[in-house]
């Protein structure tokens, strides 16, 4: 299931993309130019949420095998 971060990050792609592309349409360079930034900063974000997810299921599961 993801977490906090992995959501946020999906979350910034989306929006980065919507103005990454409204820049293109509207030949705004500026605009394009923070959507591609906001995109990078999700990408970011979300995979910072998956490495802390598979660290939480990898401790998880070593606590299980202790526990038997």
């Amino acid at each position: 299931m993801w977490n906090k971060d992995e959501i946020e990050g999906e979350g910034k792609k989306v929006k980065g993309k919507v103005k990454d592309k409204a820049g293109e349409w509207s030949s705004n360079r500026q605009l394009e130019a923070e959507g591609e930034a906001e995109q990078a900063e999700g990408e970011l974000q979300k995979g910072f949420g998956k490495v802390r997810r598979k660290a939480g299921e990898v401790i998880e599961k070593t606590g299980r095998k202790i526990a038997r």
